[in-house]
């Protein structure tokens, strides 16, 4: 009979990297909703930024003769040749811009464009300007490579926008880069022409720092906003730009197909960094893509129109409550509103409301209405609404959290 050792495994040691880096809060959200819903309750999820329509049916189509004619193998590491010749004829385009191939890295997904980017670029120490309320994964990213997030606070009265004078301030010697997100989110904020320019101008004085650009939401924007990108607008700034796109959005296409484009330096150093962690992004995913960006491009049009009467109809609804003040975004598909006139009520339960996540827990609990607080995007107190959900979804919903407001007592 053998012995029983007496050896324990030690427990698990995780990484310093990621001691302070938990799962996103949204995806929390997510599971808990997922779990009432599992109880038979009928619960709204305004929390996902995830369109709600279907990918192009030209799209599919596009994909499923690909799968056809065996484009099932490995592609180019970042990205096959067809894969970055639609992304050029997009940026020429849309954007007025020409990129060559080797300045272009396709990965699975935006989010791992900019993971890239700053594993390839980021020593421990270096600085990134974050400007807030921004996307969660931001400044995790940048921790994980070992930088320094540094957050800066953009008010609602300036349209959650980053002026000058800030980013000024915030540069020192250890800043490598600054982030800017338009339209954004967690705000549907944006950046005109006007707004980027003093930026730009600041950027040109400090010549050692680069600027990523996500411009995810590109297509979803309103009124009368005219998208612009930095590098179209500062020729002078185009070797220090990395634009950050992807499919994903726009042509509701969940199917981990992101983009970037930038000096060939950049993009070479990025290429390492994917090499060694996903290699090439899927060949039928790129095949779908490239019918994406080339194809018709008529029904953007109808789903920006679509999300601009849901858009309205969210932020009446809310601006309609006592103690809710949300402004009117004019990009993306999210609102995000201040709840500071909530804070200080009582719940019929008896639970004070003292911060937002306070109240977005009495409203998924109460009213099973799941929405993001703005803490877990870098401003309180505010919560964030995504609308890509139907008409139907949020009308119901915006009663059901008229209705707790009502029930809540001053």
């Amino acid at each position: 009979m053998l012995a029983r050792s007496d050896n324990v495994a030690a427990p698990l040691r995780s990484a310093a990297r990621i001691a302070a880096i938990g799962v996103s809060e949204i995806l929390d959200i997510g599971a808990r909703a997922a779990a009432m819903r599992k109880d038979g309750h009928h619960v709204i999820v305004l929390a996902a930024g995830e369109p709600d329509f279907d990918t192009p049916d030209t799209v599919k189509e596009a994909a499923w003769k690909a799968m056809q004619r065996g484009e099932t193998k490995y592609t180019a590491l970042d990205g096959s040749p067809a894969m970055k010749e639609a992304i050029r004829e997009k940026f020429r385009r849309d954007n007025g811009l020409d990129f060559a191939g080797s300045e272009i890295s396709v990965a699975s997904g935006a989010k791992q464009v900019i993971y890239n980017a700053f594993m390839a670029t980021l020593d421990p120490g270096d600085e990134v300007i974050v400007p807030t309320p921004y996307w969660t994964s931001y400044a995790d990213i940048i921790r994980i490579a070992g930088g320094v997030p540094v957050l800066v606070a953009c008010d609602a009265t300036n349209g959650f926008r980053l002026t000058a004078q800030q980013l000024h301030q915030a540069i020192t010697p250890a800043t490598r880069w600054l982030m800017l997100n338009s339209p954004s989110n967690p705000t549907g904020a944006t950046y005109s022409e006007a707004d980027y320019r003093p930026l730009l101008d600041v950027l040109l004085k400090h010549p050692h720092v680069w600027l990523l650009a996500d411009d995810i939401y590109e297509h979803i924007v309103y009124d009368d906003f005219r998208f612009v990108t930095p590098a179209a607008l500062e020729p002078a700034l185009r070797d220090r730009i990395l634009t950050v796109n992807g499919v994903s959005k726009a042509y509701a296409m969940s199917w981990r197909i992101g983009y970037g484009a930038g000096p060939m330096a950049l993009i070479k150093a990025m290429a390492v960094v994917q090499s060694q962690s996903t290699s090439n992004p899927s060949s039928v995913s790129q095949a779908a893509a490239i019918e994406a960006l080339t194809g018709p491009q008529d029904y953007l049009a109808e789903r920006r129109d679509s999300f601009r009467i849901r858009r309205d109809l969210v932020v009446d609804g809310l601006n309609a409550i006592d103690g809710i003040d949300c402004s009117r975004p004019e990009g993306a598909f999210y609102t995000f509103a201040s709840c500071a006139g909530i804070l200080g009520r009582m719940t019929p339960q008896g639970r004070k409301i003292e911060t937002d996540r306070d109240f977005c827990a009495y409203l998924l609990e109460e009213t099973k209405v799941a929405v993001v607080p703005g803490s877990a995007f870098g401003a309180s107190p505010f919560f964030r609404i995504s609308y890509a959900t139907t008409q139907d979804e949020l009308r119901e919903a915006m009663a059901r959290i008229a209705a707790a407001c009502d029930a809540l007592v001053a």
